[in-house]
């Protein structure tokens, strides 16, 4: 068995967006540090920088995340976007809130042309999403 999980990538605020994550999707939130691992020889500056974060959700999502050192090039996240789909409409318009507050919908959540319902965003970090609520059986 193999997993494929998001990992992002920020320059400095990988932290406050695990946190917000976590607020959203809830579950258990993990998060190492640079610090955690002097011998990796990062900058004394970044030791309090996120190394790993990973997000677990009750119901199976994985989310990690990481901040890129300065000793290292960071390009913001383009011509990706993560995606949560399911059937439970209350909890998946509960995400599209909690990951709208700040951020901007590129596409409303609202009935699509296939049933169910779909809307695309742009987080308050710059990381898009997308938002699927399947039709009703």
């Amino acid at each position: 068995m193999a997993t494929l999980n998001p990992y992002l990538s920020f320059r400095d605020n990988a932290r406050e967006a695990l946190e917000h994550y976590h607020g959203v999707l809830g579950g258990d939130l993990q998060i190492s540090t640079f610090g955690s691992m002097p011998e990796m020889g990062y900058e004394p500056s970044e030791s309090e920088l996120v190394m790993h974060g990973a997000l677990t959700t009750d119901d199976g999502m994985v989310l990690m995340a990481s901040d890129t050192p300065s000793s290292m090039e960071y390009q913001q996240p383009q011509g990706v976007s993560v995606s949560v789909s399911g059937q439970d409409a209350d909890r998946l318009r509960g995400v599209w809130d909690g990951l709208l507050d700040g951020g901007t919908a590129t596409i409303p959540l609202a009935p699509a042309p296939w049933g169910g319902e779909f809307g695309m965003l742009v987080d308050r970090f710059g990381i898009a999403w997308m938002v699927s609520i399947d039709a009703a059986q």
